[in-house]
């Protein structure tokens, strides 16, 4: 179902992982993508799955936690398609460590691009989403989505700096739908939980039982289900919903 047939779609941190399962959704519904990521020639074998898809696609390296190289970006890719729709805030980085040991440099560089880098995209979008207009000659608006996680709700061991990024990117989404929302344009979260990655497999398979007995679904998340859920916030099927937090996570927290 080709849902998202004609707009034009920016995902940040889409050159692998969750960022790139989202790009390809919402290509195959349609959309075109600019796919970002901190260097373009990441972003190549994205591209080229997304065009095989039949749909416009476009590599852009933007480090996501400088203003200028993100407005400078945005202008790029309304340039380049013709303005901008759907706006993914996914980019996202981890330097774990207990909070009594954790450096400022660490603090710092996961809250500039979890945290930082969702308020620069969105702030640069913003006015050009305001700006799009229907067929009819209404105010079409845009959706903007931002990756948050379970931890941002709930806390966790050994990530002070990761759940208060993505606590803050919860914050920011329900501000920003609510300054937004008079111009048709919406905000909202997804909160991944413990999603299956390479990264997941090689833990041990005791911290594995660990948690897979937290989630009632016994199952981790793929990558897929995050995809899927945004989409859905990114269609018009979802046009009554902004400020929400939408959590993906097999039920390990209500």
């Amino acid at each position: 179902m080709e849902n998202l047939k004609g707009k034009t779609a920016i995902v940040t941190g889409a050159a692998r992982g969750i960022g790139r399962a989202i790009a390809e959704e919402l290509a195959s519904a349609g959309a075109n993508v600019a796919v970002c990521d901190l260097k373009e020639e990441w972003c190549a074998e994205t591209v080229a799955a997304l065009e095989a898809l039949g749909v416009k696609a476009k590599g852009y390296g933007v480090n996501v936690s400088v203003s200028q190289e993100v407005d400078a970006c945005v202008k790029t890719v309304i340039a380049d398609f013709g303005g901008v729709d759907v706006m993914v805030n996914n980019a996202g980085i981890t330097k774990d460590g207990l909070l009594m040991r954790m450096s400022d440099e660490d603090w710092d560089s996961v809250l500039d691009v979890n945290l930082k880098g969702t308020f620069l995209f969105t702030r640069a979008v913003s006015r050009p989403m305001m700006k799009n207009k229907a067929p009819d000659g209404s105010q079409a608006g845009g959706s903007i989505i931002n990756i948050a996680s379970v931890v941002g709700i709930m806390g966790n061991a050994g990530q002070a700096n990761y759940t208060a990024s993505k606590g803050g990117v919860i914050a920011l989404t329900k501000t920003t739908a609510k300054e937004l929302g008079s111009r048709n344009v919406r905000c909202n979260a997804v909160a991944p939980g413990f999603i299956q990655s390479k990264m997941t497999d090689v833990l041990p398979d005791d911290v594995k039982k660990a948690y897979m007995d937290t989630i009632p679904l016994k199952r981790f998340g793929t990558v897929s289900d995050i995809a899927k859920a945004v989409r859905w916030l990114a269609g018009d099927d979802s046009a009554y919903v902004t400020g929400q937090v939408i959590s993906v996570n097999g039920g390990m927290i209500g």
